[in-house]
């Protein structure tokens, strides 16, 4: 079904669906949402107009609606609708009828009574500051062993700072850290692909981190990319750090939640958080509960 393409001042309370959704979409493209979310969003909102019907005016549609509409979805669809896409798609109905309702085209949002029950994912784990000084203990002893190795200092210096992914880390260029200013050296994170482009940024990396890069290139030398290995030699790396730290496991992830925790608790502005991490405004809404969680004082 096209979506039907009305400017956004055309659109009023007694505007079909159909002609809204077009409406939203250009929405989405201004704010920046991604590809992927995009997508996803319309796609739910193209399952509400059939559920609904293409002409269904907006002024039609109250919360009473979307509550049969959520039902539906669940149990009488005949597809099946995992707790994932069922949270998904709550979150399309609060989105969507949120922007019409702060645009003035219906009075009021029918979809902020839905109560939304994410799906259910584990806190992601973190290292405490006790552990994080041990870690860095292990990985600084290395490099002033008998036969010194700055890589895993490196490598958790670099993961702790930037909180990276582990795609983003082992493709990074020599050219993508810039120390020309030894003071405040820099790291780009940049994407080949135009669809991922969103995702770029320039990070801050402390003073401190110049000198263990200077040595790991001495004793590398690399010539294109930082890490000239595969992501499984960087986790064994990792999973030797841990050991010596005396630390039951660490990995990529574990050391960029950590990151997010330490920058939260250090009241990094949220919008700053959310673009250093690399993270879409959606996906960043369930990032955020999760810090508030893992940051918050103990019961």
């Amino acid at each position: 079904m096209p979506v039907e393409q009305l400017p956004l001042f055309s659109l009023t309370r007694e505007s079909p669906l159909s002609a809204a959704i077009g409406g939203f979409r250009e929405h989405m493209i201004r704010k920046g949402f991604t590809e992927n979310t995009i997508k996803a969003f319309l796609n739910d909102l193209r399952i509400l107009t059939r559920y609904l019907g293409d002409d269904r005016a907006l002024s039609q549609i109250g919360t009473g609606e979307l509550k049969d509409f959520m039902t539906y979805l669940r149990h009488y669809r005949g597809v099946p609708c995992n707790p994932k896409s069922y949270a998904r798609r709550m979150t399309t109905l609060k989105v969507f009828f949120g922007w019409l309702a702060e645009e003035g085209i219906i009075p009021s949002d029918p979809a902020a009574p839905l109560i939304h029950q994410r799906a259910s994912t584990p806190l992601p784990q973190i290292l405490y500051a006790g552990q994080v000084e041990k870690l860095l203990q292990a990985t600084e002893g290395l490099m002033h062993a008998e036969k010194p190795d700055a890589r895993p200092h490196l490598l958790v210096t670099f993961l702790l700072q930037t909180g990276i992914k582990k795609g983003e880390c082992i493709a990074l260029q020599l050219n993508d850290i810039d120390t020309s200013e030894p003071k405040a050296p820099v790291l780009y994170i940049r994407y080949s692909n135009p669809k991922m482009k969103h995702k770029e940024r320039k990070l801050r990396l402390s003073v401190d981190f110049v000198p263990i890069l200077r040595q790991y290139l001495a004793e590398y030398q690399p010539q294109e990319r930082l890490f000239e290995c595969t992501a499984r030699n960087l986790e064994y790396v990792l999973d030797n750090a841990a050991r010596l730290a005396g630390l039951e496991t660490i990995s990529f992830e574990i050391l960029r939640w950590t990151c997010a925790v330490r920058d939260y608790k250090a009241k990094m502005l949220s919008d700053k958080l959310r673009q250093k991490l690399g993270l879409s405004r959606i996906t960043w809404q369930e990032a955020l509960e999760k810090l508030k969680k893992l940051a918050s004082p103990p019961l």
